[in-house]
């Protein structure tokens, strides 16, 4: 597997496996299975309410524990010094390990100044290997990494060939922080399946337009976590890395890149208020 190196110095797998929306009682299994396909990175986070079966899939899949590399997130309810910190014991808990590779603030919302000390507290304390943060557009973001005495490793942003994130890339690079992917496959889009360039692309190297897609981001050293419930689409996201992109087909894919929208950023006010209510329907008390 090809990996990218942090800016502190961690190997980190260039393509996972992500768990979003996938069901607790799924989730075991589809994580057993992508491991056993090939994936070594595993993303989850405690809002997926999934960690426990990431857990259980670990401890049981007969691969060394040093040889995956799990992120997981801190929700916003989490926020803060002390309830964060809880928060990361509860998670080596449930996914029944010593230390975390990746921890990311999930949300750029609520104390997640205070997340952040707790978290740099975590590396000292052995507990993480690298942080980060996610959905932090470059506003927030440089706040941030400015702030911070541990950079972020990673900004985890909606990045795919419709939405390339590369005002982002540019406020992350003097950090040394690299994008990762979320929404790789553009979340289902039709428009990436019948993309006229991606599909004379695919049809070029023998793949589907979802691998040239993936492809693109890995070239461009962005990690990606495309997520699947069906053991042959892991496998087929996980077959990129026989083929490579020229820098002129590289550059044919850039001006599919759209205008990011309003409705539904972390800048529309309905969207932060429909994630600050999210886990209530988990946790009525909360």
């Amino acid at each position: 597997m090809q990996t990218v190196k942090l800016n502190n110095g961690v190997e980190m797998p260039v393509l996972g496996y992500g768990v979003f929306q996938v069901p607790p009682e799924m989730c075991e299994r589809c994580v057993s299975e992508a491991i056993s396909v090939g994936y070594r990175l595993i993303d989850t986070a405690q809002a997926y309410y999934n960690e426990e079966g990431v857990g259980r899939a670990i401890t049981r899949c007969g691969v060394p524990r040093s040889q995956l590399f799990l992120t997981t997130k801190i929700w916003i309810t989490n926020a803060g010094e002390e309830k964060a910190a809880a928060s990361i014991d509860e998670s080596l808990r449930k996914l029944r390990t010593d230390y975390i590779d990746l921890l990311l603030i999930h949300q750029p919302f609520s104390d997640y100044t205070g997340t952040w000390r707790a978290m740099e507290k975590a590396v000292r304390e052995g507990k993480v290997r690298a942080i980060g943060l996610s959905n932090f557009y470059p506003d927030r973001f440089v706040d941030m990494a400015e702030y911070a005495e541990i950079k972020p490793a990673v900004n985890q942003l909606k990045t795919n060939v419709f939405s390339q994130q590369w005002d982002a890339e540019a406020e992350m690079k003097p950090y040394g922080t690299h994008i990762m992917a979320w929404g790789p496959l553009a979340q289902g889009d039709p428009d990436l399946q019948s993309n006229p360039v991606l599909a004379g692309l695919a049809e070029k190297y023998g793949k589907t337009p979802q691998q040239v897609a993936l492809r693109y981001l890995v070239q461009r050293d962005i990690i990606a976590i495309p997520k699947s419930t069906h053991v042959e689409r892991m496998k087929q996201n996980l077959d990129v890395f026989d083929f490579a992109l020229t820098p002129e087909e590289m550059e044919s894919i850039r001006p599919l890149d759209k205008p990011a929208g309003f409705r539904w950023s972390h800048r529309d006010p309905e969207l932060v208020k429909f994630l600050l209510s999210y886990d209530k329907q988990f946790n009525p008390d909360k």
